[in-house]
């Protein structure tokens, strides 16, 4: 009598702990969420925004205006990255063959003038993701629904200098678009990430498409295409460039405005890297 009681006492002590391995075997998504805080093999994706240098300092427009910003608000929105095989074609479109992909940030209005012209890009957002080649990049510019760039995809302050003259001007746009890139193309390749390890990849903005590069030639392409100051200096009031995308389309002449439309979708890059823009 006393062994059998000694027998069931034995398996009433281990009956919890039996049960407690049952459950840790069978519930996968807590073994999931214990394996992503301790798993090594992950790495740190960095996401950055880059005007370039010139957005930080003062640059000259294709018709002499020296331009300096003040404030050059980007609003981005559901910014993924990809791992593609094949890699993605932006001058054939459509959406990335992704056998990975990480949201990098769902919405953050950001500077891109902030700094002086050493200063890093924008640190945008940082995760961590598995390890491989990000070889693509999408972006959207939605209107910000806050902050200083609130009601608009893309907010520009800054003035305007010639002759003499300085036109303070205010661009405010509230066309959204969508970017959808390749692998970034540049001094340094980006995107590669290693486990334990971290990599950067880059929405890259060219402003010089709008308003030229004044040390480049007038016949060169960065400069055919640009709109440049001059046209909007000439809608100047009071002595102000102050616009939104109304104003620009009533004052600006039919060629300049189509023009300035053209131009948008071309502002997104990944380093020299072309996108394709989904939403124009």
């Amino acid at each position: 009598m006393r062994k059998q009681l000694l027998i069931l006492l034995t398996l009433a002590l281990l009956t919890p702990t039996i049960l407690l391995g049952s459950y840790q075997t069978q519930n996968p998504q807590a073994e999931n969420n214990q394996a992503q805080t301790n798993d090594k093999s992950l790495g740190t994706l960095k996401l950055r925004a880059n005007g370039e240098d010139f957005v930080r300092k003062s640059f000259l427009s294709k018709d002499g205006w020296k331009i300096t910003f003040d404030q050059l608000y980007v609003n981005l929105a559901e910014v993924t990255a990809y791992q593609t095989n094949p890699p993605y074609n932006a001058e054939t479109g459509g959406q990335p063959e992704a056998r990975e992909k990480i949201i990098l940030a769902q919405t953050k209005t950001v500077d891109l003038a902030e700094g002086d012209e050493t200063a890093e890009a924008i640190l945008v957002s940082q995760i961590s993701a598995p390890p491989g080649h990000y070889n693509a990049l999408s972006w959207k510019m939605l209107k910000a629904t806050e902050g200083p760039a609130q009601g608009y995809s893309l907010l520009m302050n800054g003035t305007a200098t010639k002759d003499g003259q300085t036109i303070p001007f205010t661009l405010k746009i509230d066309q959204e678009l969508e970017f959808t890139c390749g692998d970034f193309v540049g001094e340094q390749r980006k995107g590669i990430l290693r486990a334990g390890d971290s990599a950067e990849l880059e929405a890259t903005f060219h402003f010089d498409h709008l308003f030229g590069d004044g040390s480049a030639p007038l016949g060169d392409e960065i400069n055919t295409g640009a709109l440049g100051f001059a046209p909007l200096a000439a809608i100047a009031t009071a002595e102000k460039v102050e616009a939104d995308m109304a104003a620009l389309k009533s004052k600006l002449s039919p060629t300049d405005y189509q023009k300035f439309m053209a131009i948008l979708p071309s502002l997104g890059h990944v380093g020299e890297g072309h996108c394709h823009e989904s939403l124009m």
